[in-house]
């Protein structure tokens, strides 16, 4: 049992990524307070919870009885991600935020209003991702019976809660290091992420053509 504890645990590890995701998540969330940013990190973290472990039991029929192929997930996903990564190198978000903030100051809000990114693209789909999906499926059916099929949700939720911690931590560190320094990190990241937007259709396309 600790065998295939481990053996998920990388596996999940490798494909969600929580180093990766956070400096992402960092860049996406810049201007958001403390507390929006953790709630925001917390609420993508348990969203990607429940879209995982739905996909972990139900995942064959759902997509059959869509007529739904994880390459098709690929292509979609990639595609937003691509639309988000360029706001980020570009500063669109940061421009939107802000003509939201003089909005707001005007009306006399206390808070700024924040654009909520737990659902998308963080929850899905960055890491409840076509990869985490197809993993998540794939461990489970070479589970046999329940007692491997608990290691491997134990290994998932384990996977979860680092990821949580990561997210949380990523925007504070970023914070520290400046606004000018913060900026150069929201673009390059924004570049990372359009690489990694890109992989995703190529890796779509590839799976839809045969090639």
């Amino acid at each position: 049992m600790t065998q295939l504890f481990l053996s998920a645990f990388i596996t999940l590890f490798v494909v969600i990524d929580p180093p990766g995701c956070a400096p992402i998540y960092a860049g996406l969330t810049k201007g958001a307070s403390a507390a929006q940013a953790r709630n925001m990190a917390l609420r993508a973290t348990m969203i990607a919870s429940i879209i995982l472990l739905i996909f972990a039991l139900f995942g064959e029929d759902l997509l059959g009885a869509l007529h739904i192929e994880l390459d098709s997930f690929r292509i979609a996903g990639g595609l937003m991600l691509f639309f988000i990564a360029s706001e980020m190198v570009f500063e669109k978000r940061t421009q939107r935020r802000e003509e939201r903030a003089e909005k707001i100051a005007a009306q006399n809000e206390k808070t700024p209003e924040i654009e909520d990114v737990s659902v998308f693209p963080m929850a899905m789909p960055m890491l409840a991702g076509p990869g985490a999906i197809a993993a998540i499926m794939l461990l489970m059916n070479e589970a046999n019976g329940l007692d491997q099929s608990l290691v491997v949700l134990a290994a998932l939720a384990s996977v979860l809660a680092l990821t949580a911690l990561a997210l949380v931590a990523a925007g504070p560190l970023i914070r520290l290091l400046g606004d000018r320094v913060e900026a150069v990190v929201t673009r390059l990241l924004g570049v990372l992420l359009a690489a990694l937007a890109a992989q995703y259709v190529i890796d779509g396309l590839k799976g839809s053509f045969g090639i």
